[in-house]
């Protein structure tokens, strides 16, 4: 029998897939708390004991891993304009394992780099100008930054003209010159910056205790958690030569730190009279939510509609929401064992889903010129969307999934809002999403076979009835 096993360590459970070649079938799964704090072998030894105690004895022969066991890259972005800064910082996360904390637009200030400094990003994307375009702005934020401590790598990606002044003045930082992220007005070219970002994020993971042992014992290079999911996301909507896909699909990953958004959908107009307004979006999307999550970032979800909402929503007081909240934050490994907890989680993942879904769908407005109404699209139309899958150990773990899953949906109390309208719902019960993306490397046709099958056997169809 040919098995390969496929590992996920994450930041807050290390996750183990065996996967049949021959059959093919998913042998089976396990999980483990990840032991981040000592040596991250000790919770995979864990998780690989529990798998064995289902399976019996494997022996693999391959091996493949991604991670995010130290968290999303923290990075801050500084541009030009502000939208042209934002959305270019934001696709050059896409699938790279980071999360924009802060940008800065224009010519920084002394205080724009005092915050900077505050901030200690994990990293700071410098962009500005097109390729022959504005130099003054790229080189002013360059000199003002150079005179920070070096404490933190730079992305240079900016007007290639000025590349030659700004390595100068950031000579002591560790500097990565990358292509322009924006060449042209309204052009992203975001896949070099991506690939350095990724670099980037493995070098740091690789340095959790026992990481880099793992990852010598892997047939394939480590990757980071995003790139898998988003490898298996692309393979499920579009499929393989020999397999078709299920088409457009938005899916939803709710983690302990973070929530990742993928859509995979061109996300034009409905209407074809409606106008784009921003940069187009590209076919394969992620957003990551890196304030909103069900332990680590447990208060974005609370600032995001307050405690008394939450309460409310629970049945529960909000002395006892503010109780439960701080030993989740005490101990962020602890489960919904209690009726009180298990109903603050199901609220605290719906809110969390329609946050994040929200954030990343597209919006759509009316505005007023002197020929009439016009309507203006930013972002993706998702509307007509109609599968949308969900992951997360706070999800594939909850009985009530699906009341979760109507967060992402179209509700008419935000009419703006371009989220799906109606999907059939897909739940990842056993939590392979992540792993068939680390198998499509070397077998997507399998990894396409196992996730149509894992996926639609959990499958419920579900409108919206707004």
């Amino acid at each position: 029998m040919q098995t390969i096993l496929c590992i996920d360590i994450g930041s807050t459970y290390t996750k183990v897939t065996a996967v049949d070649l021959e059959e093919p079938a998913i042998l089976g799964t396990a999980s483990a708390h990840t032991t981040v704090q000592t040596d991250v072998t000790e919770g995979l030894n864990h998780a690989l004991s529990i798998l064995e105690a289902k399976t019996g004895a494997l022996r693999f022969t391959d091996r493949l891993a991604c991670s995010s066991a130290a968290g999303g890259l923290r990075m801050v972005a500084c541009g030009l304009a502000p939208s042209l800064t934002e959305e270019a910082a934001r696709m050059a996360c896409l699938g790279a394992g980071a999360k924009v904390i802060r940008s800065f637009a224009y010519k920084l200030t002394e205080e724009d780099a005092e915050e900077i400094a505050a901030l200690k990003p994990d990293i700071l994307l410098l962009t500005g100008g097109t390729d022959g375009g504005n130099e003054a702005v790229l080189l002013h934020n360059a000199a003002l930054i150079s005179d920070l401590e070096p404490n933190f790598p730079i992305v240079l990606a900016g007007n290639r003209n000025a590349v030659a002044q700004c390595r100068k003045l950031l000579e002591h930082f560790e500097l990565y010159v990358t292509p322009n992220v924006m060449p042209r007005l309204e052009t992203l070219n975001a896949e070099p910056v991506q690939a350095q970002i990724r670099d980037l994020f493995l070098d740091r993971i690789i340095q959790a205790k026992g990481l880099s042992q793992v990852a010598a014992q892997m047939s394939l290079p480590l990757i980071p958690t995003p790139s898998a999911m988003l490898l298996a996301m692309e393979l499920l909507a579009k499929g393989t030569k020999q397999s078709a896909g299920i088409g457009e699909l938005l899916a939803a990953d709710l983690g302990g730190a973070t929530t990742d958004v993928y859509s995979m959908a061109k996300g034009s107009p409905t209407d074809p009279t409606t106008i784009i307004r921003g940069i187009p979006e590209p076919y394969s999307k992620r957003t990551v939510e890196g304030d909103i999550g069900m332990r680590y970032s447990i208060h974005g979800i609370l600032e995001a509609f307050g405690t008394p909402h939450i309460a409310e929503q629970a049945g529960l007081s909000v002395e006892t929401v503010e109780a439960l909240v701080a030993e989740l934050t005490a101990h962020p490994d602890s489960l919904p064992e209690t009726p009180e907890l298990a109903a603050l989680d199901r609220v605290l993942a719906a809110t969390a889903v329609l946050t994040a879904v929200t954030r990343h769908a597209g919006q759509i407005e009316t505005v007023y010129t002197p020929q009439g109404p016009v309507s203006l699209q930013t972002g993706k139309d998702l509307t007509g969307v109609s599968q949308l899958i969900l992951t997360g150990g706070a999800i594939v773990h909850n009985p009530e999934a699906e009341k979760i899953a109507s967060g992402a949906l179209f509700h008419e109390q935000n009419p703006r809002s371009l989220r799906p309208k109606q999907a059939k719902i897909y739940i990842d019960r056993s939590y392979i999403l992540a792993s068939m993306g680390l198998l499509s490397q070397i077998h997507p046709d399998i990894a396409l076979t196992l996730m149509k099958k894992e996926l639609t056997e959990h499958g419920t169809e579900k409108q919206t009835t707004h």
